[in-house]
C-alpha cells in the first residue's frame, strides 16, 4: 500500500455514499422544522450547547476504540444544521479547535467566527464562548465585549449576591441586518452541584441586562440574551430570577425539550438549560424593535447519523446532548 493510500480522508473531501445519503435525510427534516432564510425578509437567530466541541477523529466515521467520537460525518451534519441560520451562539467550545475549525471549513469562507479565549480556572472548565454568522446575511457592527459585574451592584442584587465573577464570561457581540443593529449576550451559567449555586449568576446578567438595555436604547439598538443558563424549570427560582428584570422568553420555547435527554412525553417538566430572551417593555425596560416571528428546537434524534443507529448517549458525543434552539424575526 503507498503512503498515499493509508493518507486520513479530509473534512473537504467528497463523502462516502452513505454519509450523503444520511446528510439527504437530516435536510429533509431540517427543511420541514425551520423557516426558509429570505434575503431582507428575515433573521434567523441560534443558540446551542455543542456537547465538549474540541478534538475530532480524522475518518467519517469514528470506531469503537476511537477517541473522540465525533467524526468527520458528525461534523457535515453540525455544519448543516447551523447553516440553516443566519447567527449561531455555541457554548462548550474548548480548548482544542479543530472541530471548530473543521466547522468553518464545511460552511465555506462566507461564514465568520467570533470567540472567546478559553476560561481559566476548574470552573470555567476550560471553555469558549463563540459565534458563527453568514457573512451574506450579517456583519459585526464593531461591538465585542466580555461583561463583568461592577463591585458596587453586589449590595443591589441581594444578599446572596454573586461573590466573584462569573466562571465563564458572558460575551456580546453586535451584528447588523438589512440596517437593524442587534446585540446577542452569551453565556454557559456553572451547573454547580445546587441550584443554589446557580442562582448568584441569573440574577446578576438579568439586573446587568436591564440596566444595559436601558443604556443601549438611546442607539436604537437590540438587545438579546442567549445560551445555557442551566434553569431547571418554567417557574422555579431559577427562571424567575432570570425574568426578573424584564427578560422575556418567546412562547415557541415555552414547552420544547432542551436536551436529547428530555422526556418527550412531558417537555413542560423538561429542564430549561437553553434560553433565547429579550426585553418587551415590562419593568421599565425598553421593547425589542425586532417583530418576533416564531420560533422552537431542532430535535436531530431522529435522524442525525441515521445509518449508524446509535444510542442517545452515543449519539450525545458525536452531535451534542443539547438541542439547538432558534427564533425568528422579521427584517421588513
Amino acid at each position: 500500500m503507498s503512503p498515499e493510500s493509508r493518507k486520513p480522508p479530509s473534512i473537504t473531501d467528497p463523502p462516502p455514499p452513505q454519509v450523503r445519503e444520511d446528510l439527504a435525510i437530516l435536510r429533509a427534516a431540517l427543511d420541514e422544522a425551520i423557516p426558509p432564510r429570505i434575503v431582507d425578509r428575515n433573521l434567523l437567530i441560534a443558540t446551542w450547547n455543542l456537547r465538549a466541541f474540541a478534538s475530532v477523529t480524522k475518518k467519517w466515521q469514528a470506531g469503537e476504540d476511537d477517541s473522540p467520537k465525533r467524526d468527520y460525518q458528525s461534523v457535515l451534519a453540525i455544519a448543516e444544521i447551523i447553516s440553516r441560520f443566519d447567527v449561531a451562539a455555541l457554548q462548550e467550545v474548548k480548548g482544542n479547535l479543530r472541530a471548530l475549525r473543521y466547522l468553518l471549513k464545511v460552511l465555506g469562507p462566507q461564514w465568520g467566527l467570533l470567540l472567546t479565549d478559553v476560561s481559566r480556572g476548574h470552573k470555567g472548565n476550560a471553555e469558549r464562548m463563540a459565534f458563527v454568522f453568514d457573512l451574506r446575511r450579517v456583519t459585526p457592527s464593531g461591538l465585542a465585549a466580555e461583561l463583568v459585574v461592577p463591585e458596587e451592584w453586589r449590595e443591589r442584587i441581594g444578599p446572596d449576591a454573586l461573590r466573584e465573577q462569573f466562571a465563564r464570561t458572558p460575551y456580546a457581540v453586535s451584528f447588523r441586518a438589512k440596517g437593524r443593529t442587534f446585540i446577542l449576550v452569551t453565556l454557559h451559567v456553572r451547573y454547580g452541584s445546587t441550584q443554589a449555586e446557580r442562582l448568584p449568576e441569573i440574577r446578576a446578567i438579568a439586573e446587568w441586562m436591564g440596566d444595559w438595555a436601558r443604556q443601549i436604547n438611546a442607539w436604537h439598538h437590540n438587545l438579546i440574551v442567549l445560551g445555557d443558563f442551566n434553569i431547571d424549570r418554567r417557574g422555579d427560582a431559577l427562571y424567575d430570577a432570570f425574568v426578573s428584570t424584564g427578560l422575556t422568553v418567546p412562547p415557541g420555547l415555552h414547552n420544547v425539550p432542551r436536551t436529547l435527554f428530555s422526556d418527550p412525553k412531558h417537555p413542560d417538566l423538561s429542564q430549561f438549560y437553553d434560553q433565547i430572551a429579550w426585553f418587551t417593555g415590562k419593568g421599565n425596560t425598553p421593547a425589542l424593535s425586532l417583530p418576533y416571528l416564531t420560533a422552537g428546537h431542532f430535535d436531530f434524534s431522529r435522524t442525525a447519523l441515521q445509518s449508524q443507529a446509535l444510542s442517545r448517549q452515543a449519539l450525545s458525543w458525536r452531535i451534542s446532548d443539547h438541542y439547538p434552539l432558534w427564533v425568528a424575526f422579521s427584517l421588513r
